[in-house]
């Protein structure tokens, strides 16, 4: 069988934090109909479990928290690549979901048959192993993991950033344009961690 890295981003949207990539490489008998040990981070074992992984989007908090916790356990190699506000404002939102891309399969250290990129384009155009296929995310297993990850890791250290900048409910909206967010910053001001090239936030600091 073959060894597949898939990979997804996510963040994309959202008018603050960094945008990351997951890539992850699962096991070759991982298969959606067994029944895996899933390890809660406390260590405390739980039993076996049906490991669901499609579209994080698609999945409520518990079942990603469920999902990323048995990747972590099980995925023969684990990649997440950031990139930050800062970066995304100079460089514009395509280089940044290619270099977010590369930085996380820079860390899959073994060797893979192929790359599945969520989407229509293939960010890894020299990459003969790579190709794209739209809605990856929720139809291989290895891009939904690569999006389960990446959407606990991202969602994790927006909700510490919600310590950090008080009022701005980063735990709640992670940094998507919700009314909270755009009520946060009418009464604060932008943020040195939102995306100040995107036309909400340009429309506030002008």
């Amino acid at each position: 069988m073959l060894k597949q890295v898939g990979i997804d981003e996510v963040g994309r949207g959202c008018w603050a934090g960094p945008l990351v990539a997951g890539a992850v490489m699962l096991p070759v008998n991982f298969h959606s109909k067994t029944t895996w040990e899933v390890r809660p981070p406390n260590g405390v074992a739980t039993g076996a479990a049906k490991i669901v992984l499609r579209d994080s989007k698609k999945l409520s908090k518990a079942q990603r928290t469920v999902a990323a916790a048995w990747v972590q356990q099980h995925a023969l190699a684990i990649g997440l690549g950031w990139v930050w506000p800062a970066e995304l404002d100079a460089n514009g939102v395509t280089w940044a979901v290619k270099m977010a891309m590369e930085r996380a399969l820079a860390e899959i250290m073994v060797n893979y048959d192929e790359v599945i990129i969520d989407g229509n384009i293939n960010y890894f155009p020299d990459n003969p192993k790579a190709k794209a296929i739209i809605k990856a995310d929720d139809s291989v297993p290895s891009v939904s993991a690569a999006s389960i990850v990446a959407k606990v890791a991202r969602d994790q250290y927006m909700a510490e950033l919600g310590g950090q900048y008080a009022g701005y409910g980063f735990e709640k909206h992670v940094g998507y344009g919700t009314a909270l967010h755009r009520t946060a910053l009418k009464q604060l001001g932008v943020s040195d961690i939102h995306r100040r090239s995107y036309k909400p936030i340009q429309a506030l600091l002008t």
